[in-house]
């Protein structure tokens, strides 16, 4: 399994074209962006927080926005979408994924700001973690989500995620996919870092 270095996370970040031909560019979110980061899910709809957080929360706790700056900590990390607008960076969505390192299943949860949803941000940065995924050794890829989220249920059968009853709390539907190789033609960052250390380790 692939580990990730934290003095080498802005050599982990991606640049994505959406349909509109802007650039999304997804990378982890810094340790010094907590009131950005607070910023963005606080302009989030009532719905889609909701949907974010599977339940009602008008900002991240402090305990969980630290949980989200400790980039790698217990093999979780968060990655932040960004668009330029007026030349500044703006956040337009987010990520968190861990890995479990023992069954080799890869959990994440996203969400898109409001005003920038049907643009394919969304699909981008799922197949971004998809490449992640499989970079970090993933065989399984899951997320969850409220049964009335019709959204990102929609989303995830688009790409390819099969669909069961969530174990322990009716409300929720799980999805999941298995990780296979990656596109070569659209590898991410870190599916390139991992090719270059296992190229190295082939000729040691």
């Amino acid at each position: 399994m692939a580990t990730i270095s934290l003095f080498e996370h802005p050599r982990h970040t991606d640049h994505l074209r959406l349909r509109d031909g802007r650039t999304l560019t997804v990378r982890f979110v810094g340790a010094d962006e907590g009131e950005a980061l607070q910023r963005y899910f606080r302009n989030l709809s009532l719905s889609s927080r909701h949907s974010r957080f599977l339940g009602a929360m008008s900002e991240l706790p402090p305990r969980e926005l630290g949980h989200f700056l400790r980039v790698g900590e217990n093999n979780r990390f968060s990655v932040i979408a960004t668009v330029a607008t007026n030349g500044r960076e703006t956040i337009v969505g987010e990520a968190r994924y861990g890995l479990d390192t023992a069954s080799r299943r890869f959990e994440f949860g996203i969400s898109v700001d409001d005003l920038w949803q049907r643009l394919g941000i969304g699909s981008a940065l799922i197949a971004n973690l998809e490449c992640r995924a499989a970079a970090l050794g993933a065989r399984v890829m899951f997320g969850e989500t409220l049964r009335s989220n019709e959204k990102m249920i929609s989303l995830a059968r688009k790409l390819g995620y099969g669909f069961a009853r969530h174990p322990d709390d009716w409300k929720l539907v799980r999805f999941e996919k298995e990780i296979d190789a990656v596109a070569e033609e659209f590898p991410c960052a870190s599916w390139k870092l991992v090719a270059q250390q296992r190229a190295i380790e082939a000729v040691a």
